[in-house]
């Protein structure tokens, strides 16, 4: 039975291989580029050593994250290279970097209740959401959201980037705002400044005052590394000017350095 099993696990593993390298060797379709250039303007500025590297995680995402239309929601291409855009830019910046633990996309097409996407919670007055991550492995998006904040990508508001810097974080399982590192001297660089930086955030929510980055930050450490994490990619100029230890440490979190672009 070992052999056997042992067997069964090898041929599993060449199959996996095997069609991995169909999906990279496969040319990036012109018909995702069209979708990309109209719908996620920001790719457009990303270097060009990254752009090869982004379309193969493109492709690969497609090919292994499963997506779901609710609400009446059809799946098209445009909605998958959208939102696999927005994931991988998450991700290009370091080699081989994927989304372990993510299974499917769930796609809404506009603000949704936590009744509609779980028959037995009850609530009196409905929660709308625009998203959602678990850590199980699933992104719900609101799509209108999803392509807005495509669109807009100055205004640090992003809530696909929002909720895959949730799955990166949730990739050990928890969803702490501590994601993995790949040093324990990185671990430590980013326990300092972030529990810093967080509390500052505390007392600028508290007391009203203006932040690059959104008060909604605030709520705990996981909602602050998400944030964050769309004022770095969409309003890089003014994170790094106004909270500088921040840009730094996700600039080494995430291999980019998106205020040269």
């Amino acid at each position: 039975m070992p052999v056997l099993l042992f067997g069964g696990q090898f041929l599993f593993a060449r199959h996996y291989r095997a069609k991995k390298q169909k999906v990279i060797s496969a040319d990036f379709p012109e018909a995702w580029n069209a979708i990309l250039l109209k719908n996620v303007p920001l790719v457009s500025k990303l270097p060009a050593r990254f752009r090869e590297r982004l379309e193969t995680n493109i492709k690969l995402f497609i090919a292994e994250v499963g997506f779901e239309g609710q609400g009446g929601v059809q799946v098209t291409d445009e909605i998958r290279v959208t939102v696999a855009a927005q994931a991988c830019l998450l991700t290009v910046g370091r080699e081989n970097k994927r989304y372990p633990r993510l299974k499917n996309v769930i796609i809404y097409p506009s603000a949704f209740t936590d009744s509609q996407r779980s028959p037995h919670y009850n609530s009196e007055k409905p929660i709308y959401r625009l998203g959602e991550s678990w850590t199980t492995g699933t992104v719900i998006l609101a799509w209108d959201s999803t392509r807005r904040g495509a669109l807009n990508m100055h205004d640090g508001q992003n809530v696909a980037l929002h909720e895959f810097a949730h799955q990166l974080d949730q990739e050990d399982g928890v969803g702490d705002g501590v994601p993995i590192f790949e040093t324990q001297s990185a671990f430590a660089a980013w326990a300092a400044v972030f529990t810093k930086e967080y509390e500052i955030q505390v007392k600028k929510a508290t007391k009203g005052h203006r932040s690059v980055l959104d008060h909604y930050g605030a709520t705990n450490y996981a909602e602050f590394f998400a944030v964050s994490t769309e004022a770095f990619f969409e309003k890089p100029k003014q994170l790094k000017r106004k909270r500088p230890e921040i840009y730094k440490i996700l600039k080494n979190y995430y291999h980019l350095d998106p205020i040269t672009w």
